[in-house]
């Protein structure tokens, strides 16, 4: 019992050689290699992320539409004949006919150009004219950050669909009414967000060390916003913008919808699915063809968003 005893009780331990275990090696680190910067770093994370992938593959599908529609119909959706009225599929026509004989698939390509360009250019206006008032608002602050942000509070308050609907009744808008009317309405409803969010992210760059490091070596202010400030706070504004995209893309379709949005002789999403409230019950399929563009589309940028956030904001990013 005893000798059982010291057996148990007796524990040997192996000590591998110390050449055997090159332990400087399992941290070694390749001071070689360049650091990567913030848009180095957030590429490479985006590379891996499926869902980056699937959404900017179908946002470039999208924008092939928009760009070469030739590529992909080679009928004129404006050519439109009663005898095929509700018709449905055929030779040549692999979506049927709207309920004036125009073909469902011709007009959901020739759509999204006017549906891409309002989304397109009511992001842009609403970046330059927001991000720079935020980015002004946010690095100067005082006065000018007071007298900014009480007019930024006085568009916020306007919701933008509503607000939008009150200004296209106006006698002047309604008899003037084409894309670009859209996207100047968007643009004024809309940038008092990304000027929100651009303020933020001024504020939280603007005391940063190498801000105050640049303005001592003698660099003006105003340079130091535009090559300092501003190229490290648009991580924020870009999500947000991805996103914006998407819903002002919805906002022209809810407005085409409603009759207030683009004329109805330029072909859209938002028109063809106001057109075929009439064929809803006998040929739903010409509602849901351009629904089902607008969703995908919409959809692409708010997961292209998603993974843009996730890649830039490393608080937010999944684990």
């Amino acid at each position: 019992m005893p000798e059982k005893t010291q057996n148990i009780n007796r524990i040997e331990h192996f000590v591998a050689d110390l050449e055997e275990t090159p332990l400087q090696t399992t941290d070694q680190l390749n001071e070689q290699a360049a650091p990567l910067s913030l848009w180095a770093e957030a590429w490479k994370n985006l590379r891996r992320q499926p869902l980056f992938i699937v959404s900017a593959l179908l946002i470039l599908l999208v924008l092939v539409v928009a760009l070469l529609p030739g590529l992909f119909t080679h009928t004129d959706p404006t050519q439109c004949e009663l005898i095929n009225s509700n018709e449905g599929p055929s030779a040549g026509h692999p979506l049927g006919f709207t309920l004036q004989g125009c073909d469902v698939y011709a007009r959901v390509i020739l759509g999204t150009q006017a549906s891409l360009t309002v989304g397109v250019f009511s992001t842009i206006g609403v970046l330059i004219i927001g991000g720079t008032m935020g980015a002004v608002a946010g690095y100067y602050g005082g006065w000018i950050d007071a007298v900014l942000a009480r007019l930024g509070d006085t568009f916020f308050a306007l919701p933008l669909i509503l607000g939008a609907i009150v200004i296209n009744s106006l006698p002047f808008i309604r008899e003037n009414r084409s894309a670009w009317t859209v996207v100047g309405i968007l643009v004024t409803l809309g940038w008092p967000q990304i000027a929100r969010i651009t303020r933020g992210a001024v504020i939280e760059v603007r005391n940063a060390d190498f801000v105050i490091a640049a303005q001592s070596l003698g660099v003006s202010r105003g340079k130091a916003l535009l090559t300092h400030v501003i190229p490290n706070s648009l991580s924020p504004v870009i999500v947000i913008a991805t996103v914006s995209l998407g819903i002002y893309i919805v906002a022209e379709a809810t407005l085409s919808f409603l009759g207030i949005g683009l004329p109805g002789s330029v072909m859209s999403w938002g028109n063809d699915i106001s057109a075929a409230q009439t064929s809803l019950r006998n040929n739903p399929s010409t509602l849901l063809w351009p629904a089902l563009a607008l969703s995908i589309t919409v959809l692409s940028f708010i997961m292209l968003g998603d993974a843009v956030r996730d890649a830039l904001d490393p608080k937010a990013r999944k684990r």
